[in-house]
Formats: C-alpha cells, sequence, structure tokens
C-alpha cells in the first residue's frame, strides 16, 4: 500500500484468499486469523497485548502493509490492530507499527514469488525465524509453556486454558496428536484486504441525490414543519450525512487509507482533537494514517447475546516521523468514534 499525504485515498475491501497469501513472506494486508508477524523480533508481549480495561489478552483484528517507498528503513512496514472481544468489555484496542529495511535478517531482498509454494503440511506456524515462539490460541507471543508436555507455548493462563478445554488435554500426552491446532472460537474469520483507488463522488450526483430526497419528502409533510426542519438540521445531520456520500459508491468499504489526510466521522460527537492525540515518545506528532469502517463488523461474526465488538471509526494515528525505537513494534494510537443514537 503506497503512502499518500494529499493523494487519493485509498480503499480496502476484503476477499477470502488461500492461506499462503496470508503468510509474512508475502507481506499480507488481511483481517483476523493469527498475526502475519512482519519483525520476527522484538514482538509485543502479553503485557502489552493485554485489555488495558479488563486485562484479558486481545484479539488481532487487522494488518495493513503500508511502507514508505522514501524511507530505506520502513521499505517494509506494517501496522498490527487489537481488539478486545472478551464481553462484557470488548472495549480496548492496541496498535502496533514494524518496520524493516530492504536488506534484512528475516526476508529476501528480492519480491516474493506470485506462485503458491510447495505445501510443506505445516497449517500454523508457531515458531518464528527469530527462534520466538508463539501462542497456539492468538499466534502472539507465547512465553509460558505446558507444564507436563513443555512443547505448547501460550501468551497466558486464560488462553492455555482454553486450549485445555478444546483438545490439548488429550493431546498433551500424545504427541502425534499434537499437531492439529483446534478451533478455539477465539479468532476473527480471515480474510485478504485487497486495495483500490477511490474514485470521487461528482458534486452534481450528490446535489441530485439531496434534490430527490427533498422533493420525495416535500409531499410528506406540511411547510412549517419543512422550515423548521430546515432551521434545526444540525452540525451532526451534515457530518453523518457526510460519511454516507463519502461511502455511496463503494458502500462494501471496510478501511480507508491516506497517511496525513483527514478521517472522516460518523458522528459529531466525540471527534478528537489535537490535543487528544499523544506525541510519538520519540517526541514527533502522530498523523492519522487508516480507518476502520463500521461495515467490516459484517464480517467478523462477533454477535453474542449481550455486549460484542461493536464501533462507528476506529481511526489510527502514527508517529509523522515513522521513527524507529529498536528493532521492535513500536505502539501507536487508535481514537474509537461509536455510532451515536442520534444517527
Amino acid at each position: 500500500m503506497a503512502a499518500a499525504r494529499a493523494g487519493p485515498v485509498e480503499l480496502g475491501f476484503l476477499e477470502a484468499a488461500p492461506a499462503w497469501r496470508l503468510r509474512s513472506e508475502q507481506f499480507p494486508s488481511k483481517v483476523g486469523g493469527r498475526p502475519a508477524w512482519l519483525g520476527a523480533a522484538g514482538l509485543p508481549g502479553p503485557e502489552e497485548l493485554a485489555c488495558a480495561l479488563c486485562g484479558r489478552p486481545l484479539a488481532f483484528l487487522l494488518q495493513l502493509y503500508a511502507p514508505l517507498p522514501e524511507r530505506a528503513d520502513a521499505f517494509h512496514r506494517g501496522l498490527f490492530l487489537f481488539c478486545c472481544r472478551a464481553p462484557p468489555c470488548c472495549a480496548g484496542l492496541r496498535v502496533f507499527r514494524n518496520q524493516l529495511p530492504r536488506k534484512n535478517d528475516f526476508y529476501s531482498y528480492e519480491p516474493p514469488s506470485e506462485d503458491p509454494p510447495p505445501e510443506t503440511g505445516e497449517s500454523v506456524c508457531l515458531q518464528l525465524k527469530s527462534g520466538a515462539h508463539l501462542c497456539r490460541v492468538c499466534g502472539c507471543l507465547g512465553p509460558k509453556t505446558c507444564s507436563r508436555c513443555h512443547r505448547a507455548r501460550y501468551c497466558s493462563k486464560e488462553h492455555q486454558a482454553l486450549d485445555w478445554r478444546c483438545g490439548h488435554k488429550q493431546a498433551c500426552s500424545h504427541p502425534d496428536l499434537d499437531g492439529t491446532i483446534p478451533d478455539h472460537n477465539f479468532l476473527f474469520p480471515e480474510f485478504e484486504i485487497v486495495i483500490e483507488t477511490e474514485e470521487e463522488i461528482m458534486p452534481e450526483v450528490v446535489e441530485k441525490e439531496n434534490e430527490s430526497e427533498i422533493v420525495g419528502s416535500m409531499g410528506e409533510a406540511p411547510e412549517e414543519e419543512l422550515d423548521s426542519m430546515a432551521k434545526h438540521e444540525s452540525k451532526e445531520d451534515k457530518i453523518f450525512q457526510k460519511f454516507k456520500t463519502k461511502i455511496a459508491l463503494e458502500p462494501e468499504q471496510v478501511l480507508r487509507y491516506g497517511r496525513g489526510i483527514a478521517p472522516i466521522w460518523i458522528s459529531g460527537q466525540n471527534i478528537p482533537q489535537e490535543k487528544d492525540i499523544p506525541h510519538c515518545p520519540c517526541g514527533a506528532k502522530r498523523i492519522f494514517e487508516f480507518q476502520v469502517m463500521p461495515q467490516l463488523l459484517n464480517y467478523l461474526k462477533a454477535d453474542r447475546l449481550g455486549k460484542s465488538v461493536d464501533w462507528g471509526v476506529l481511526a489510527v494515528f502514527t508517529c509523522a516521523e515513522s521513527c524507529r525505537l529498536g528493532i521492535g513494534y513500536t505502539e501507536e494510537f487508535v481514537w474509537k468514534q461509536d455510532i451515536t443514537d442520534t444517527l
């Protein structure tokens, strides 16, 4: 995905893809499944990937491959977004950035092949080239080890208990059974994010659409009521109308990318001010880079009785300098705007 300060917005859409296209060596942009980590060293640990509100492990939501071609140290660059899906919380969010030069310890200098690799029979990678072991449940760093078999790795006691209930209890003493990873019902469904450039909606088309809405409603309301509605048209209505207009041509978009541009908000409430966006630890300001749209919720199959994962807009802000604080993953900032009851 190209970086764009003043260029067109890039839109993300979901498509099914074979598993090999979503592995780290293909530099994917994707939703769900386990993270396809970029750098294999310095991964965020269990404390960094715990919900700041309820303390439970966060679930991997999506990642974007967003290199900065003009920067030798960010030839490869990925953004990784995690969310809490543990009711009744379902509110915690964290996002991390990682970048590598073209010549690095993990990937070939040449672009990856477009052809599928020969099948090796390995369904899930649970150890990175750096030697780091990953949790069997979530695919994040797994420093904990099963005390009986000393093979299974976990990020937390919660995920160890979940894996035990889902089959490791039987497989623990039978090494031949331990190669299959069960479905823990923790990961989100996995899709590839494909990118297209947004085509601007012609202003006259929008005007005609708005005009037809007004004409169509005039016969249904008295003139005094229309006057009152016009006078009291709120900022909230205008913002939501702008949001609807922006997505009208591509209603299936789940993501909007444009480094340094302004996000589009779904509501007039809870829009961050500059003071609300913390600076990067390096001292630089953070700028908007991408937003996750509410349409993504339709693909996550996260609905539960009671509270579940939900948002209006998730806006991600990253270091304007895309600094390198060591070789690991740098935490960035995500702002959540909910859909208000007035919409």
